[in-house]
């Protein structure tokens, strides 16, 4: 089996490669090659025996979707994007990135006329107030950020594609991935990550939201689960609707900051600043709070159970089991 893996030097792709080349198969068939692309060049694995090849490259550049495809891989997993704070920022770049190169790619599959299994990582952001307390499978698509809207347009493409058999897919709405590993991004919802990891590693996290402040949460190791699974799903299985969000937990800032506590104590839980910020606060105002997520859940897609599992998964995957003083 030949997988592409678009974004592959991000957060997610790095952890995917590497459960990937940990496991040696995906759904039973051996991995036998990898191409990993992004704008930076990807880390070639360690320990895998079959062949890679690490590509730097913009999808949204005159032929770099075509160089990618090249090979004809049997599942592409596109998790390559400009992420929601970025892209409100900069409009420009945020509709070039994510729709112009998610077209470019698609239709270099379609062009080169084969038919892979595509895994796209699409957000809850393509959802938008008013929610009601919690939202069904067939909410209607209202996105109130470019980054929202973008996806929103993904899907559709995705969807549409795969009716017209040019390949194979499945668009999963990934909540908000917490927590994540190494330096803050310019993602919105990156202060959700930030108030659990700084404190964690003995240092000051600013919280710019109201603690009052809901949303959906699901780790890093549950995204890359998230993935290997709709990798899996055949199109019986997935119907018509093949865009469909994923499960998670959903709480309070607040009771965010109460999972820490219980986790990790008071003193690690007093790392957390608050100071105030009006476009986060704006961002943040118009995303869903509460998912039901019930077809994701038949269909055997599965997240942590409270945000206390959430913390411990990066404790133990990323802290070696260890909080800073």
């Amino acid at each position: 089996m030949h997988i592409l893996i678009t974004g592959a030097a991000g957060m997610i792709g790095r952890k995917l490669v590497a459960r990937l080349v940990k496991d040696g198969k995906l759904h039973g068939q051996t991995i036998a090659r990898l191409t990993l692309t992004d704008v930076v060049t990807p880390e070639t694995p360690r320990d895998f025996a079959g062949a890679v090849e690490a590509l730097t490259s913009d999808l949204s550049a005159p032929g770099a979707a075509a160089k990618a495809v090249a090979a004809r891989p049997d599942v592409i997993f596109h998790l390559a994007g400009v992420v929601s704070g970025e892209a409100e920022i900069d409009f420009e770049k945020g509709y070039r990135v994510n729709l112009n190169g998610t077209r470019a790619l698609f239709e270099a599959v379609r062009s080169a006329e084969f038919k892979p299994k595509i895994v796209f990582t699409s957000s809850i952001a393509v959802y938008g107030a008013p929610f009601p307390p919690s939202i069904p499978d067939d909410f209607h698509l209202t996105p109130l950020t470019s980054y929202g809207t973008q996806k929103a347009i993904c899907e559709l493409l995705l969807a549409d594609y795969t009716r017209r058999g040019f390949f194979d897919g499945a668009g999963i709405r990934l909540p908000t991935i917490c927590v994540r590993p190494g330096k803050p991004n310019k993602a919105a919802s990156g202060f959700f990550s930030s108030i659990i990891r700084e404190p964690l590693a003995g240092q000051e996290a600013l919280l710019p939201v109201a603690e009052s402040v809901r949303h959906t949460h699901a780790s890093p190791r549950a995204a890359v689960g998230f993935l290997i699974h709709a990798a899996g799903l055949t199109r019986e299985q997935l119907g018509p609707r093949i865009n469909l969000a994923m499960p998670g937990v959903s709480c309070t800032v607040g009771e965010q900051i109460d999972a820490l506590r219980r986790v990790a104590g008071n003193k690690v839980a007093a790392r957390i600043r608050r100071e105030p910020d009006q476009l986060v606060q704006r961002i943040v105002s118009g995303w869903a709070e509460r998912l039901d997520a019930k077809r994701a859940r038949d269909l055997g897609f599965q997240a942590e159970s409270t945000f206390d599992d959430i913390i411990r998964v990066h404790i133990q995957d990323e802290l070696g089991g260890k909080i800073a003083d």
